[in-house]
């Protein structure tokens, strides 16, 4: 099978699942479909060179992560202000109160740590296996966990101790 035929279905399979995950990372749906762009593109213009097929999920994610960590050290000075209109809810997501709320207050944790976070929660990646798509030690993977669930905490207030029980018991 051509490496384009191959892409297609792949890019058809995928698609979706990586534009929420850009989402949840960034936080609207505009610079999220921008990441999911650039990152296909980027595994498009990549896939002849690479030899194994079987992890292409690992790979795209971590293209996803990075390429968002980038776009954020680019435009620093571009970055949205906070105010006191509600962020975009994700279309068909299905969230409950709880987790909508959830979602907001992760938009507020710095980018790093949102990527730490994502890809520990809710690609239910180990920590070496983030430390390895974001390309930083296991240290660094652990403490930005800490720091993201510790400011995600002080945002969601003590009403929300037994769900962060079920998320990270040892936190």
């Amino acid at each position: 099978m051509s490496w384009d035929a191959e892409f297609t279905q792949y890019f058809d399979r995928c698609a979706d699942s990586m534009r929420f995950t850009a989402y949840l990372l960034c936080g609207n749906h505009h610079e999220a479909e921008d990441v999911v762009q650039a990152a296909f593109l980027k595994l498009y213009l990549a896939g002849p060179k690479l030899v194994q097929r079987e992890g292409l999920d690992a790979y795209l994610r971590r293209i996803v992560v990075r390429t968002f960590l980038a776009e954020r050290r680019r435009v620093r000075w571009r970055r949205e202000k906070l105010s006191e209109a509600l962020p975009e809810v994700p279309v068909g997501a299905g969230l409950s109160e709880d987790k909508l709320v959830v979602w907001r207050a992760l938009s507020t944790v710095p980018a790093r740590q949102r990527a730490v976070l994502v890809l520990r929660y809710w690609h239910d990646l180990g920590v070496e296996e983030t430390a390895a798509a974001l390309q930083c030690s296991v240290g660094t993977v652990k403490s930005n966990a800490s720091r993201g669930l510790k400011t995600l905490r002080q945002k969601l207030g003590p009403t929300f101790g037994e769900l962060w029980q079920e998320v990270s018991p040892n936190a």
